[in-house]
């Protein structure tokens, strides 16, 4: 069964954010829009690559009022000794959730059970945490920030433009469609 349009679960985790060691629960993702980026584990090869490029793009997320978090199932100690010797992930100002138990990265559908990692999932959450997008691709294929950005900007367009929707490849300030019967097959 799918995730989307779902709330989120309650969940309480330890994260490293800014040199700091904090508490991030599913009270901080209420009221604004979320990135959850699950990724295998630290100290590995395309998942710095991803993570650093989402840190480059994390000032356009912050403008539009979204919160990253990324999250594998290593610790928050684990995230902080992987910030302090990595430059790719000493670019990173958002929260990195450590998951040991696997409940969170389990919670969102995305824990390989057998081997105890997050599969390279990205989940886009609305401010009523409702889960609006899902993407998941398969260990050696890394994910575009971009892309992502361009994702949450039709989902924040969408939920503000009742009755319109974006089609593919739609940027920020492209056409949009709006669904009726003499659209049906007109396409």
């Amino acid at each position: 069964m799918s995730l989307i349009n779902t709330k989120i679960k309650p969940f309480s985790n330890q994260a490293f954010k800014n040199g700091n060691f904090v508490q991030v629960t599913d009270k901080d993702v209420e009221g604004k829009w979320s990135v959850f980026f699950f990724y295998p584990a630290d100290f590995t090869f395309v998942c710095p690559t991803e993570l650093g490029d989402v840190a480059d793009y994390y000032d356009e997320f912050q403008k539009l009022g979204v919160d990253i978090y990324s999250v594998s199932t290593n610790t928050h100690f684990t995230h902080k000794a992987w910030h302090s010797s990595s430059e790719s992930i000493a670019k990173i100002k958002y929260a990195m959730i450590g998951n040991p138990t696997g409940t969170l990265t389990r919670n969102f559908d995305n824990l390989r059970e057998d081997e105890g990692l997050a599969d390279r999932g990205t989940s886009i959450i609305n401010p009523q945490g409702i889960i609006q997008a899902i993407e998941v691709t398969a260990e050696g294929i890394g994910r575009d920030a971009r892309d992502l950005l361009r994702k949450v900007k039709a989902a924040q367009y969408v939920a503000s433009h009742p009755g319109e929707v974006c089609p593919a490849k739609w940027q920020e300030g492209g056409a949009t469609l709006a669904p009726s019967l003499d659209l049906v097959g007109k396409i």
